[in-house]
């Protein structure tokens, strides 16, 4: 392909970043002539992946209130998720939340129940912005820009973040070079987000289609610029130089080369990688419509895995965006013989199935201690469903953060449902600067006055009611999910003591079990074995009569799939 050919695709394949195949799946790196501060610096190895909801998300039917479900139903009666419903039941997801803040997941969110069960998932409830006007498209680019709905910056808080998490070398002509042989971020689709935009870049993408070897195939053979007699040099003539358009094609001229280098060091990261030893989901197994039932954020993430792997030398790459769309459900959300089901339901199942298999492909790695991963949707839908089984633009809606560094957990309570829309508990600029400053480790200087500026941290709140400050969401350290764990799968008293013909056991689990017991004399030998399958999750008390057993002390093993208690008994017949 000759560089004139390169330069006509250009029209016609979008802005931001160039824009590459890697297995099939788009990629877009982070491009900007003015990123300053872009060696690397960084002095952690975290990894932050936001995946993006596209359409506006219904948050009531993805974490459901428990505390307030009759009303719940009521306002969406024709879509709810049922409480009774045998498999196709709502899954309480904590019975030692505070009444106000008890949820269910939608039933097909099994993954995210079994992921919070180890830890991993935090959800912050009515997560939003001050005068939230319910637009996709200002929408998104509020919650890419990291500003409020009266701002209209021409930057990005992913991309003010990289400006400051590196030291000033000049982009593109600096980079890669061999401290930093990655691009800084990579977008996985075709589209462009403002996210990673810096004030005063010239965003352009390219894409080229086909797997690595086609991508680094294509590089690798395109030729050079012959021009036909109109510039034969190939460069932009001098008198351009100043001016936009003289940056604008020195910046497509350059993409060539950046391509050449990154697409070489992804592919030959990608090759070294081995391929995942984890199932990922590729359907949805039940009812929904044709163009929900593949698992398109699978494939993301499973190349998101091998990249950070590479054989043990993966990319230094900070930021990753995926994405998943099909969540403007203002009709058919679900099925109309079935509310469990439809395309609703099949999105979140894709979800919750693809971020399992992407946890359980990191621990497998080894590099589990590294990543977190938050989504974001532009709005959450409306409190009362409509009549064609779906929901209209709201406002609030929940969050949800995976990792093992998270601090695990439900944070806000559920949304009051007098009004027909999920109101703000939080701005989505408190989780973000969380995240950074917790996770990336970026310092409150930096954060509030060159990445969230204005007066986000410094003025007080739209209502008056005190100052906005950056959330904690992670444990800083990944030790975070013991205190989680123990609170939550724990035997809390064994009695009486001593005891005769049997004994109580006060535990909690928020997973329904099956609870096993062995008693041991002092000799270790076993005299005694039985088990007791939880009925509901939550706190139980189990009774266990005792065979005839000498006085003396014995050994108490409780076992279940989260608990591994022992306890020592005395025994007076």
């Amino acid at each position: 392909m000759k560089r004139r050919s390169f330069l006509k695709k250009l029209p016609i394949l979008g802005a931001a970043g160039a824009t590459f195949t890697i297995n099939g799946i788009p990629m877009k790196l982070l491009a900007s002539d003015h990123i300053a501060r872009l060696s690397s610096t960084s002095d952690n190895d975290k990894v932050m992946i936001i995946l993006q909801m596209h359409g506006g998300n219904d948050g009531l039917n993805t974490v459901i209130p428990l505390s307030n479900y009759d009303q719940y139903h009521f306002n969406r009666s024709n879509i709810a998720i049922p409480k009774n419903n045998g498999v196709r039941s709502l899954i309480e997801l904590d019975s030692t939340l505070p009444e106000e803040s008890k949820v269910g997941l939608h039933p097909d969110m099994m993954g995210v129940k079994q992921m919070y069960d180890q830890g991993k998932v935090s959800i912050v409830q009515g997560v939003s912005y001050h005068n939230n006007n319910g637009s996709h498209f200002r929408g998104r680019d509020i919650w890419s820009m990291g500003g409020g709905s009266e701002d209209y910056y021409s930057s990005g808080w992913i991309g003010r973040y990289l400006g400051h998490q590196y030291a000033p070398l000049a982009y593109p002509n600096d980079f890669p070079n061999s401290d930093m042989q990655d691009p800084l971020a990579l977008e996985l689709g075709s589209e462009v987000s403002l996210m990673f935009h810096q004030e005063g870049n010239i965003p352009t993408s390219i894409s080229l289609g086909g797997g690595p070897e086609a991508f680094a195939d294509l590089i690798e053979n395109l030729e050079g610029f012959t021009d036909e007699g109109v510039d034969p040099r190939g460069t932009p003539p001098p008198f351009l130089d100043p001016s936009p358009y003289g940056e604008e094609l020195n910046w497509i001229l350059g993409l060539e080369d950046k391509s050449e280098d990154y697409a070489g060091r992804l592919l030959e990261v990608y090759n070294r990688s081995s391929a995942t030893s984890v199932d990922y989901p590729e359907s949805y197994p039940f009812n929904a419509p044709q163009g929900a039932l593949k698992n398109r954020l699978a494939p993301q993430l499973q190349l998101i895995a091998r990249l950070l792997d590479g054989g043990g030398d993966g990319v230094k790459t900070k930021v990753f965006l995926v994405r998943i769309g099909g969540f403007d459900t203002h009709a058919g959300q679900v099925e109309a013989h079935d509310p469990t089901m439809g395309n609703h339901a099949a999105l979140l199942h894709h979800i919750s199935s693809a971020m399992k298999a992407f946890q359980d492909d990191l621990r497998a790695r080894g590099l589990e201690e590294r990543v977190l991963t938050v989504t974001t949707s532009e709005f959450g839908r409306r409190i009362r469903s409509n009549g064609s089984y779906g929901t209209d633009h709201g406002k609030g809606g929940p969050i949800m953060m995976f990792g093992k560094g998270i601090k695990a957990g439900v944070l806000g309570v559920n949304p009051d449902q007098d009004e027909n829309n999920v109101a703000m508990q939080y701005d989505y600029r408190q989780i973000f600067a969380g995240i950074l400053h917790e996770w990336m480790e970026v310092d409150k200087e930096t954060l509030e006055n060159d990445i969230f500026f204005g007066d986000f941290f410094e003025g007080p709140k739209e209502d008056g009611s005190g100052f906005y400050e950056p959330i904690v969401l992670t444990e800083g350290v990944v030790t975070g999910e013991d205190g989680f764990l123990n609170t939550r799968f724990a035997v809390e008293n064994v009695y009486p003591v001593p005891a005769k013909q049997h004994i109580n056991i006060d535990l909690v689990s928020i997973t329904k079990d099956e609870i096993g017991l062995s008693l041991y004399d002092s000799m270790g030998k076993q005299v005694f074995k039985g088990s007791h399958k939880m009925k509901k999750a939550g706190k139980l008390t189990i009774r266990q009569n005792l065979p005839v057993l000498p006085k003396g002390n014995y050994i108490l093993k409780i076992q279940s799939s989260k608990i591994n208690h022992t306890a020592q008994i005395t025994i007076q017949q």
